[in-house]
């Protein structure tokens, strides 16, 4: 096991993996790093996928994801847990089994259900495992509103809705609740961080750009990420809400469909200055 005094900032990252580079694991790895994160992973799923949709998903046997992050776990350990794509209901199982094994260590639960191409990634049976096992481990979740009305029932039209949505969310057990605006109509994005003791609120203008490949997987990881380094909880997703701005704004403009965002922007800027 690591030792008690070992440098904080790891995040065991449970997902499924992006050929095209611009979601799941690799953004995950893309972000922490960029964010003085330690990256490690335990593959849940490989996906044949570009900017353009998902044409293939390939699922990793449910002992090959159980053993890499218990190795994981027993070596290198973890300050932080991010789970992305887990595919079916046996996995969402063996990723609540993980968590409780894991107990102490902050979870930052994402439930990526739909691509950004539109593919499901997630049968509506593992939904309900989702909102029964692993809502109730949740540090923080992380919904969009697509995501928070499947959880849920209840539709997200507003940002009264999303605070609907989110008291919901918190009612069925997650610690916190960053209720996510991409998808609420208006001029102005609005993302709510709830919890029992209140909310906060990060609004800033829609960026009008289709390179918003990965910018879920990508927000839940910077937020694990300043989990795992001792920042609190409102800090870390303050944090990781102005890099993934500043992540879109520079996108490279890769692809022909939903491109991918600049991940690395922050360690350009170290190096430019340096």
């Amino acid at each position: 096991m690591p030792s008690p005094d070992s440098p904080r900032g790891r995040v065991l990252i449970i997902a499924g993996s992006d050929s095209g580079g611009g979601a799941g694991i690799q953004a995950d790895i893309k972000t922490v790093t960029a964010l003085g994160g330690y990256a490690a992973t335990a593959i849940t799923a490989i996906t044949v996928q570009n900017t353009l949709g998902v044409t293939g998903v390939h699922a990793i046997p449910l002992d090959v994801i159980e053993a890499q992050a218990r190795a994981v776990l027993d070596d290198i350990g973890a300050d932080a847990i991010k789970t992305g794509m887990l595919g079916d209901v046996a996995t969402v199982e063996l990723v609540a089994r993980l968590l409780d094994r894991a107990a102490g260590i902050p979870s930052v639960i994402d439930p990526v259900m739909i691509a950004k191409g539109g593919a499901s990634l997630l049968p509506a049976r593992a939904v309900e495992a989702v909102k029964t096992l692993l809502i109730p481990r949740a540090t923080l979740l992380t919904p969009n509103a697509p995501e928070a009305e499947a959880l849920t029932g209840l539709a997200v039209h507003d940002a009264d809705g999303q605070r609907r949505v989110g008291e919901a969310l918190l009612a069925l057990g997650a610690k916190a609740v960053l209720m996510k605006g991409g998808h609420v109509p208006g001029e102005r994005v609005v993302d709510i961080l709830m919890t029992s003791a209140g909310e906060t609120v990060f609004e800033g203008e829609r960026i009008d750009s289709r390179h918003t490949h990965g910018t879920g997987c990508t927000l839940a990881s910077a937020c694990a990420t300043g989990l795992a380094q001792g920042m609190d909880l409102t800090a870390a997703v303050a944090r990781a809400w102005n890099y993934v701005h500043e992540a879109m704004l520079r996108a490279p403009g890769f692809g022909a469909g939903h491109g991918p965002l600049d991940h690395g922007w922050p360690l350009k800027d170290a190096m430019r200055d340096r």
